[in-house]
C-alpha cells in the first residue's frame, strides 16, 4: 500500500480508503452490521488502509454508529483516520439540512457521538448549498477546527467556481481552507478532468474518489447483452447512463486488460485511478467480503503505459469549449495544471 500526502497538509493517507455507504441500509444498498463491518475494516487494515470514509446521511447515521461501535470495541480509534460529511437532511424542519452554521455545528456534534470519538480527522461538506453564504460555512468549519473537534476540512461535489470562491474566502479571512475534495471520477465518468482535477493540481488539494466503479458499471457485472445484477439493475441512477455504447466500449477495454493480468475488471478500473495524476485515495466498498478483498488487490496492480493508453483511448472525453480552443492556439503556453486535462489530447 502506498501513502500520499492529503493536499498541502502533512497528513498521509493510503491510496485506497474504506467506503462505508453499505454499512447499514441506504435505498437499494444493504450491508453488514457491526460484525461484518468489523471483519471488512480489519481486512482493509491488514492490507495497509488507514482511512475510513463515511457520512452522516449514510443510512441516516447508522453507518457512523456501526463504525463507532467497531472502533470502540477494540480501542482501535487512534490508528484510523476518520472522514465524514455534512449537508443533507438529518432532521425535521427547514434547518435540518444545508451548510448553515447551525446545521454544520449541530451535525458535527451528532457525528462525534455516533462515531464515539472526540475528533473527526477530515470533515467534508457533502454538496453545495447556494442559499448559505460561503463566509458562514467557512467560518463554521474554521470554528470546529479551532475547537479541536475537526482536524482538516474538505468539500465534495463542488464545481470549480464553488471551490475557488471558498478558497478565496478562507484566505482573505484567515480561516481554515479546504485541504481536499471528494469527487465522482472513473473511466466512465471523466468530467472532473475539465476543471476539478486541474484545480487540485493548481491549488494543492487532495483528491478522494467516490464510486470509482461507476456504481458497479465497470465491475464486469454488466454486459451488452444483459442488465447485470448490481445497483443499476434496481434503478440506481449514479452515474446517469447517457451513452450505453461508450460504456461498453470502455468495459471491453477493461476486460481485455484484466485478461492480460489474470485479474478482475474492477481491479483494472481501480488501478487506472490510482495511477492518475492528482489522485490521493480511491474509496472502495462492497456488500460482501469477497468484493472488498477483490477491490483491495487493486493496490498491487500496476498497469503498463500501453494498457493505460488503451483505457484512455476508450474512455477520454472530447474537449469542450474553451479547452479545444486552448489546445489549438495556446498549447505552447499551457502549464502543468492545464496538462492534467490536455495531456493525451492533440488537435
Amino acid at each position: 500500500m502506498d501513502y500520499r500526502l492529503l493536499g498541502r497538509s502533512g497528513l498521509k493517507v493510503s491510496t485506497l480508503a474504506v467506503g462505508t455507504m453499505t454499512f447499514g441500509n441506504i435505498g437499494a444498498i444493504s450491508g453488514p452490521e457491526a460484525a461484518g463491518a468489523r471483519r471488512q475494516i480489519d481486512m482493509c487494515w491488514d492490507k495497509g488502509v488507514n482511512i475510513i470514509d463515511t457520512a452522516n446521511i449514510y443510512a441516516q447515521g447508522k453507518s457512523e454508529e456501526i463504525i463507532g461501535e467497531v472502533l470502540s470495541a477494540d480501542a482501535s480509534r487512534d490508528k484510523w483516520l476518520l472522514a465524514t460529511k455534512v449537508r443533507f437532511t438529518m432532521g425535521e424542519g427547514p434547518n435540518g439540512k444545508g451548510l448553515s452554521r447551525h446545521h454544520i455545528i449541530a451535525q458535527c456534534e451528532q457525528s462525534l457521538r455516533r462515531l464515539r470519538t472526540d475528533r473527526i480527522d477530515l470533515y467534508q461538506v457533502h454538496e453545495w448549498d447556494g442559499q448559505t453564504p460561503l463566509e458562514e460555512t467557512m467560518e463554521a468549519l474554521d470554528t470546529l477546527v479551532k475547537q479541536g473537534k475537526v482536524r482538516y476540512v474538505g468539500c465534495s461535489n463542488y464545481s470549480g467556481w464553488h471551490i475557488m470562491k471558498a478558497l478565496r474566502i478562507a484566505g482573505e479571512d484567515r480561516r481554515e481552507p479546504f485541504v481536499s475534495q471528494q469527487i465522482h471520477y472513473s473511466l466512465y465518468s471523466r468530467e472532473a478532468e475539465y476543471e476539478l482535477l486541474p484545480i487540485s493540481a493548481d491549488q494543492g488539494l487532495g483528491v478522494l474518489v467516490w464510486s470509482p466503479l461507476a456504481g458497479g458499471l465497470l465491475s464486469g457485472k454488466y454486459t451488452r447483452d444483459g442488465a447485470g445484477e448490481g445497483r443499476h439493475a434496481t434503478g440506481w441512477k449514479e452515474p446517469p447512463l447517457y451513452d450505453r455504447e461508450r460504456l461498453f466500449d470502455i468495459v471491453d477495454a477493461i476486460v481485455a486488460v484484466a485478461g492480460e493480468h489474470g485479474v478482475s475488471g474492477a481491479q483494472v478500473a481501480l488501478a487506472w485511478l490510482i495511477q492518475r495524476p492528482t489522485i490521493t485515495s480511491v474509496i472502495i466498498g462492497g456488500r460482501t467480503d469477497a468484493q472488498f478483498a477483490d477491490n483491495l488487490a487493486a493496490a498491487d496492480l500496476r498497469l503498463t503505459r500501453d494498457q493505460i493508453a488503451r483505457l484512455d483511448a476508450a474512455s477520454k472525453l472530447d474537449l469542450i469549449y474553451p479547452y479545444w480552443h486552448q489546445n489549438m492556439t495556446a498549447r505552447d503556453r499551457l502549464g502543468p495544471a492545464d496538462m492534467v486535462l490536455h495531456d493525451g489530447h492533440e488537435m
